[in-house]
C-alpha cells in the first residue's frame, strides 16, 4: 500500500493491525468528541487555515504544520491516514491534510476513502476516548513544485502553456458571492482571468450519501471538455485551496502528473488590489455558454 492515496476501510483495518498509523480528523471538535476513529487526533486547522503565499505566509504555514504534527507524533515512520465526514461533505478537507503533507514532504500519507461514513458503513468502530500522543519531531522536506504562489499565477496569466483551473461553486464563479463563508466575506467577486472552471462536485458522483471519485475516463473526459489534458502544466485554485486539493487527488488518480495549488486561492488573491480580476460572463466558458 505503499503508493496508495485512497485508502478502502478494509485498507485502513489492515493499517490498524501493522499499529504503525495515526489518524487525522479534520472535523470540527465538537464533531470529533461526539465521535471518532480509534487513536485518531483532531486537527480542524488542516481545513480552516487560510493560507499566504509570500515569502512570510509560506515560512508560517511551514512551520504550524510542522509543530501540530510534531505535536501528534508524526515521526515519518508512521502512516498519516486523513479523514473527514466524506468526500464531499467538507469542501475537501482530507484532501487538504492530503496535500498540506505531501507538500511538506511527509513520507507516507493517504485519505480515508468515503470518510468517516464510509467507515461507518463497513462496520468500523468508533470511540469518544482521546489519545495524547507523545511530541516527536516531524521530519520535513519541502515540495515546491505542489505549490503556486500567487506570482506564480500571475506569471501564468501571460504564459499560454500554463493552464488555470477554478473549482469554486457556481456562485463564486458567477461573482454572485466572494466565498463559502458569506457573500461579501473576501472584498472582490469575481474570478482570476483566463481560468477554466469545473465544479468541484462534478469529479464526484454521490449514491445514497455517500461520495466517490468519478472513473478515471470520465475524468479524463470532463477535463478535456475544458481543453485540459493529462501532460498540462495545471494551477487549481478555489477559495482556500480544500476543494481544489479535492480536485488535485480526482486529476491525480486519473493520470494528470503537473499539476499545483494556489493555496492562496481567491481569498488571497480578492484581498489584494494590485492583482487583476474578471467580473460579469466568464470569457472562458463563453464557448460552452452557446452549446
Amino acid at each position: 500500500m505503499l503508493n496508495t492515496v485512497l485508502f478502502s476501510p478494509k485498507q485502513v483495518q489492515e493499517l490498524i493491525s501493522t499499529g504503525d498509523v495515526v489518524f487525522i480528523d479534520v472535523r470540527d471538535r465538537k464533531d470529533f468528541d461526539a465521535g471518532h476513529l480509534p487513536g485518531a487526533v483532531n486537527m480542524p486547522d488542516i481545513f480552516t487555515y487560510l493560507a499566504e503565499t509570500t515569502d512570510e505566509g509560506l515560512k508560517t504555514l511551514q512551520e504550524k504544520f510542522t509543530d501540530l504534527l510534531s505535536n501528534y507524533g508524526l515521526d515519518g515512520k508512521k502512516t498519516a491516514l486523513i479523514y473527514e465526514d466524506a468526500l464531499h461533505t467538507r469542501y475537501g478537507g482530507s484532501c487538504r491534510g492530503y496535500w498540506i503533507l505531501r507538500y511538506l514532504g511527509y513520507p507516507t500519507v493517504g485519505i480515508l476513502d468515503g470518510g468517516l461514513m464510509a467507515w461507518k458503513q463497513a462496520g468500523g468502530a468508533i470511540t469518544t476516548e482521546t489519545t495524547t500522543p507523545v511530541r516527536t519531531p516531524c521530519p520535513v522536506s519541502i515540495h515546491p513544485d505542489l505549490m503556486a504562489t500567487y506570482k506564480d499565477v500571475l506569471d501564468a496569466l501571460t504564459d499560454p502553456d500554463i493552464k488555470l483551473l477554478d473549482n469554486r461553486d457556481a456562485v463564486e464563479w458567477l461573482a454572485e458571492s466572494s466565498s463559502p463563508y458569506g457573500v461579501d466575506f473576501a472584498p472582490r467577486k469575481g474570478r482570476i482571468p483566463g481560468a477554466v472552471w469545473i465544479e468541484w462536485y462534478d469529479f464526484m458522483e454521490v449514491s445514497e450519501g455517500q461520495a466517490s471519485f468519478r472513473s478515471k475516463q470520465d475524468i479524463l473526459d470532463l477535463a478535456a471538455s475544458r481543453g485540459l489534458k493529462p501532460e498540462d502544466d495545471i494551477i487549481i485554485y478555489c477559495f482556500k485551496g480544500a476543494r481544489a486539493a479535492n480536485t488535485y487527488v480526482a486529476l491525480s488518480e486519473a493520470g494528470f502528473k503537473n499539476l499545483r495549488i494556489y493555496m492562496g486561492s481567491w481569498n488571497e488573491w480578492s484581498r489584494n488590489s494590485d492583482l487583476p480580476i474578471e467580473s460579469g460572463i466568464p470569457k472562458a466558458a463563453a464557448p460552452l455558454l452557446k452549446n
